[in-house]
């Protein structure tokens, strides 16, 4: 296991800075306690007992996999921890808004994979540099278990061609791919561990292979955006306002949800959504589970 980075004061200095710029990437990072990592991923195996067949309008997965942190939460209380905003800070500035929250999970000894993309392709917010995701491991993300792999440099590309898939084995809505040639040798594996998180650009080339060890992959991923970035595509967009202010007006705020899945959630999910899913699927040729 990596030492984390060691940070000044618990936030980036200019040297680390200078580092996710020139990279697109940054880690290991210190995030949460092991303890609290711990705590969130019993509270999200709680969530999959309790809720699997409960009666929720969509599948439990597609609530993990997209904007989660509008129903549970756990998700919400964990992105909001002052300890990774405190880090976030040192990409983009001081006024921070949740983008999306999600699950990424590869259960053991599954071929599932994500295939080598760029984030920003379909999200209708342009090439910019005011979004960056945490991944934050709720289990160890090591190469035996699929843990990322960046592309150093690749985010000071514009957006490339991408060919949708729709594989099945591929976590990504529409089973993107970017189309250029990525070696092995350009690939940095991201082995980090509950506790840790590491910091990538939206326009880093990444992604991960199969798990083939005997445990769960979980990983929470959130993206944080600046309150001055605004939606191109679709009429709106939505975001969770969690420090600094708004001076802006581009997103529509949402609130942290206070329990599991309560109804005002449900509604407020799905009027998120139907209106990411314009955004999401534009031009695709298919529907998917989760935008469909």
């Amino acid at each position: 296991m990596l030492e984390s980075l060691q940070l000044r004061n618990g936030r980036l200095d200019t040297e680390l800075q200078s580092q996710y710029w020139r990279d697109g990437f940054l880690f290991p990072l210190p995030a949460i306690s092991s303890d609290a990592a711990l705590r969130a991923h019993k509270e999200l195996e709680g969530i999959e007992h309790d809720w699997l067949d409960n009666g929720l309008p969509l599948p439990l997965n597609t609530y993990k996999r997209i904007n989660a942190h509008v129903v549970m939460p756990m998700v919400a209380r964990v992105a909001r921890d002052p300890s990774i905003l405190d880090v976030v800070e040192g990409i983009l500035g001081p006024d921070i808004m949740i983008f999306s929250g999600e699950f990424f999970i590869k259960e053991p000894h599954t071929t599932q994979i994500v295939s080598m993309h760029q984030d920003l392709t379909y999200w209708g917010l342009g090439a910019i540099d005011g979004l960056v995701t945490a991944w934050i491991p709720l289990s160890p993300a090591t190469r035996a278990s699929g843990c990322m792999d960046f592309v150093a440099g690749s985010h000071k590309n514009e957006i490339l061609e991408h060919e949708d898939t729709f594989d099945a084995n591929n976590l990504l809505s529409r089973g993107q791919e970017v189309q250029v040639d990525v070696r092995p040798e350009d690939k940095v594996a991201i082995e980090i561990h509950p506790g840790q998180m590491s910091l990538h650009h939206g326009l880093t080339i990444h992604g991960s292979g199969p798990n083939t060890s005997d445990d769960r992959r979980i990983a929470l991923v959130i993206r944080y955006i600046r309150p001055d970035m605004a939606q191109q595509v679709g009429d709106k967009d939505y975001a969770m306002l969690v420090r600094g202010e708004d001076r802006f007006g581009n997103f529509t705020h949402v609130p942290a949800p206070g329990t599991n899945f309560s109804a005002e959630a449900l509604a407020l999910y799905e009027e998120i959504r139907v209106g990411q899913a314009k955004v999401m699927m534009k031009g695709a040729k298919k529907t998917t589970e989760m935008y469909g």
